[in-house]
């Protein structure tokens, strides 16, 4: 049980039915996550740019890529909202992660967002040289950022217990 309520529109002050309105127009019907998060305006603006780095490293990386660092990251962090919205996206997109053919460029992303996860001290200098290989040094922050937000959203779920959506429940059945 979540230890937050979702906000809903109908209760939320008028400053924040404001926001709620941009985002709807822009994005779509907020998740149970961001009905959590909008309760503080900044709350939700810092972890919603997790939107401009993703289409930012969408760009060189591609779609795919992208989420297979975001299930990386989140399966590693534990977090079963993030894990499970990814999980939908894999299964849609018909990929079992466990037996994937990735490429080169997949791999090291797996293994950065993983080492990200488990010790960012202490990831090891042959996988920076491996990304080097791959991207730029912009590019290099440009992920390193998308993957700390990635994980403070993994840590918002986690800490407040926030119920996964509706349309998830599914995906927690499925192997």
């Amino acid at each position: 049980m979540a230890y937050i309520s979702q906000l809903k529109y109908e209760d939320a002050p008028d400053k924040t039915k404001k926001v709620i309105d941009e985002w709807v127009k822009e994005h779509g019907p907020l998740t149970n996550m961001k009905e959590t998060l909008i309760h503080s305006i900044p709350a939700f603006h810092a972890l919603m740019e997790w939107f401009p780095l993703e289409a930012e490293i969408e760009s060189f990386l591609g779609e795919r890529a992208v989420n297979f660092f975001c299930y990386a990251i989140s399966t590693t962090n534990d977090c079963l909202l993030c894990s499970v919205f990814f999980k939908k996206i894999l299964d849609d997109a018909g990929i079992d992660f466990e037996h994937f053919d990735f490429t080169e460029e997949e791999k090291i992303l797996i293994d950065y967002g993983r080492a990200i996860v488990k010790d960012a001290n202490s990831i090891d200098p042959e996988l920076f040289e491996r990304m080097k290989e791959k991207w730029s040094e912009e590019q290099i922050v440009s992920i390193t950022a998308f993957a700390t937000i990635m994980i403070a959203t993994n840590l918002i779920n986690k800490a407040l217990k926030i119920d996964l959506d509706e349309e998830l429940i599914p995906y927690t059945k499925r192997k």
